[in-house]
């Protein structure tokens, strides 16, 4: 995918409504004091075309991704409609998802980490290591929570 292809970007008629995507940003910035876009902007435009990777998957009990920006699909090799089918654990190699879990739990219970590192595998094998992503989980003003996103802008090759 080229991320300077505009052709697509996730809309309420494949399943990003706009409570999602202001759940994305409104967790965010509730959680970490910090906005993820610019106020104003148009939101559904601004997530799509972030400088950084945003993802984000729901509660499930094998939680599947129901969101990734243009950044997120380039870097994972993979295109909208299978990138929100996947679980999100399968975002990791094998050995490597007992690791991701304890960062789950983590965010489950503070809220959101800010330092996570960590190895992820793209659709054709690629393996990257992402540094410094906040994840954060994503709960409505009431505490109702309806699962996990996370950002980051740096990563390297594996």
């Amino acid at each position: 995918m080229n991320l300077s292809d505009d052709g697509f970007a996730p809309a309420v008629s494949n399943g990003v409504s706009d409570d999602r995507l202001a759940l994305i940003a409104q967790s965010h910035l509730r959680l970490t004091g910090r906005a993820l876009v610019e106020p104003g902007d148009d939101l559904r435009k601004a997530l799509w075309n972030a400088d950084s990777v945003i993802v984000a998957h729901g509660t499930e009990p094998d939680p599947v991704f129901f969101y990734g920006n243009r950044m997120a699909l380039a870097l994972f090799e993979m295109d909208w409609a299978s990138f929100v089918r996947m679980p999100s654990r399968l975002s990791a190699e094998p050995l490597l998802r007992d690791e991701r879990a304890r960062v789950l739990e983590r965010v489950g219970r503070d809220g959101f980490v800010n330092d996570y590192a960590g190895i992820r595998i793209s659709s054709t094998g690629k393996r990257f290591r992402i540094e410094r992503a906040v994840v954060w989980n994503l709960v409505e003003a009431s505490g109702a929570c309806h699962g996990q996103a996370a950002t980051f802008d740096r990563w390297v090759p594996a």
